[in-house]
């Protein structure tokens, strides 16, 4: 019943009790609204009618009741996303919930909870998330408190393709125990498809949380309301994409040289979706049916058979376009097939899990089913694979100097095997398959680990080899369209200077224009002995250091197995050098700058 309507009826309340409460009312969201009808209900169940509001408030805040407090360690959002679906879900049950970023939470607060959840993803090589290295390392620290009252769970997302496998939640787990924590639920590792068990961890963890916080409270009658606000969303997310329109495909690399690169730029408009430099673009893509064909006569299969999806019934044809992952291997599929096939070689390696992980992660599924023949069934063929999951591109471009479109800088996998062309699953449907004025399924992955400091008058120090260089793109048309006063330096890196630098015209108008302050760069090729952008930082260390001195930001997009390596070795030889540091002095410089958001990677 409409407020505006108590009124007309026969109400306990005044005049002006009413106007109150509309005004309250208006400036509440619909969860708040029925949190807050709970709230007085609980009130008129255990106070007398002329019992003041506040002294009920008083009676019900001193039996403080259980909470869930969800904690999040992500990098490019998964583990994000599967937090925010846990406090949704258990909001939705009636469990007293908080969501925090895992850089806004304290540490030390632990010892004031009854129930934590961790969702946490492992970056780089088994590296705790950019927005968790202080809770990481205060939990190892002799700072952190005893736990003996904490009920926990944690569920790690990763890629087993990756040596530390979900190492972050693992860590975690061992951080809390540690400390006397006890698990309310057995920690869960889960691989690249991890929605559908995810979803069912947080079924079970939550049942098991509802539970144990009633039996802590059966006095308590009022659930208090948690402190933290949702963050605004899109209503178009990585489970419900927005259909948008390619508008360019467009090759930016020289006729003659050894990439692919492409600059697509996709419509947004009426989509409402809002972007941030620094975020990715999420885009689902359809598997070439040509490879689907190839792969289902190498295990002597027609496509007609039918498989379940999801609860529905479709051809196997249209499961491999649509539904799996067929362009990736992962050791799983390598593992499996061995058992199936009986392949000597592939058994051997299923042996060893380093040669193992270098097979998979080089290797594409059609060429692991040729390594030996085998029938298969459609069960059994679909039992080796992966679901389909969205690519993740960072954003080139800012929505201030583009408006209601999207721009990436997609490197196209293509590589030759035999006598046949391997072509990777997103970057070919992008560049090849689909047609401009084609329909593309694409999200916004929002990523707070990688953005612009709010001071527009800090120096950024933007490192971006090759197709690294997208978000730099969108960095500098923010600062231009903000008119920041910041100094810009930015390195980039490829092969060669006549056929592979990206957007040369645009970062030469940048340098002319003063927007971009100072543009260093390194093409491998182009003289016999090679030189990569942490060349240029040592060159110009003194200068780095200088920056930092005057509180530059450095950014770094790229290549998480070499590049991002070397940069961060020559980042440590900078502030040594100039900085008169010893190597575990100059080490913590620059693990505080990471702490501090001044030194951020978005690298893969």
């Amino acid at each position: 019943m409409l407020l505006k309507e108590l009124s007309a009826l026969a109400s306990p309340l005044n005049d002006q009790q009413i106007g109150q409460l509309q005004q309250a009312a208006s400036e509440l969201s619909p969860q708040q609204l029925a949190w807050v009808s709970g709230y007085f209900w609980g009130i008129s169940q255990t106070s007398g009618a002329t019992q003041p509001i506040n002294q009920a408030a008083a009676a019900v805040s001193s039996q403080p009741a259980g909470k869930l407090s969800i904690i999040f360690a992500s990098q490019t959002g998964n583990a994000k996303g599967v937090a925010e679906a846990l406090k949704e879900e258990a909001a939705a049950a009636g469990i007293a919930v908080e969501l925090f970023d895992a850089s806004d939470y304290k540490g030390k607060n632990l010892a004031k909870e009854t129930h934590v959840i961790i969702v946490a993803s492992t970056n780089g090589e088994g590296e705790a998330p950019d927005n968790a290295i202080e809770l990481h390392e205060f939990l190892q620290s002799k700072k952190a408190p005893k736990l003996d009252n904490l009920h926990y769970g944690v569920i790690g997302l990763g890629d087993s393709s990756y040596e530390f496998f979900c190492q972050t939640g693992k860590d975690f787990d061992a951080f809390l125990s540690k400390q006397g924590a006890t698990p309310f639920i057995e920690r869960v590792d889960l691989d690249v498809d991890y929605e559908a068990p995810a979803a069912e961890w947080r079924k079970q963890a939550l049942d098991k949380v509802k539970e144990a916080l009633a039996s802590e409270a059966q006095s308590a009658q009022v659930v208090q309301l948690p402190v933290g606000q949702a963050a605004h969303t899109s209503q178009y997310s990585k489970q419900n994409p927005y259909t948008a329109t390619l508008l360019t495909s467009q090759k930016i690399t020289g006729r003659d040289s050894g990439k692919d690169v492409r600059h697509i730029e996709i419509d947004l408009d009426g989509s409402g979706l809002t972007y941030q430099p620094g975020d990715a673009l999420g885009v689902w893509f359809e598997n070439s049916p040509e490879l689907a064909s190839a792969i289902l006569k190498q295990v002597g299969l027609t496509g007609d058979e039918v498989v379940e999806v999801d609860g529905d019934s479709i051809s196997l044809q249209k499961a491999l376009v649509e539904k799996y992952e067929i362009t990736s291997a992962n050791p799983q599929l390598v593992t499996q097939y061995a058992e199936l096939s009986g392949s000597k070689k592939l058994e051997k390696l299923a042996t060893d899990k380093d040669k193992l992980r270098q097979y998979s992660g080089n290797t594409q599924v059609i060429d692991v089913l040729s390594e030996k023949k085998a029938k298969l069934t459609a069960e059994q063929l679909v039992g080796l694979l992966r679901r389909l999951t969205p690519r993740l591109y960072s954003i080139a471009s800012s929505q201030s100097e583009v408006d209601e479109e999207v721009h990436l800088t997609v490197g196209v996998v293509e590589y030759q095997q035999g006598d046949e062309t391997r072509f990777g699953g997103a970057s070919s449907f992008l560049s090849h398959r689909l047609e401009e004025g084609g329909d593309v399924k694409v999200f916004v992955e929002h990523n707070n680990n990688f953005k612009l400091p709010q001071d527009d008058n800090a120096p950024v120090i933007m490192i971006g080899p090759g197709t690294g260089i997208a978000p730099f793109r969108s960095f500098v048309q923010e600062r231009d369209n903000r008119d920041a006063e910041g100094k810009n330096w930015l390195f980039f890196g490829d092969r060669t200077f006549t056929q592979d630098f990206l957007y040369q015209v645009e970062w030469q108008k940048y340098l002319k224009s003063g927007i971009v302050n100072q543009l260093d760069v390194a093409f491998s090729r182009d003289q016999q002995e090679k030189v990569y952008v942490q060349h240029r930082i040592l060159e110009h260390s003194a200068q780095v250091w200088q920056w930092l001195q005057d509180g530059a930001y450095i950014y770094v997009c790229g290549d998480a197995t070499c590049m991002a390596k070397d940069v961060h070795e020559a980042l440590i030889c900078v502030v040594e050098q100039h900085g008169q540091k010893t190597r575990e002095e100059a080490e913590q410089f620059v693990n505080e700058l990471r702490k501090a958001k001044r030194y951020q990677r978005d690298v893969y």
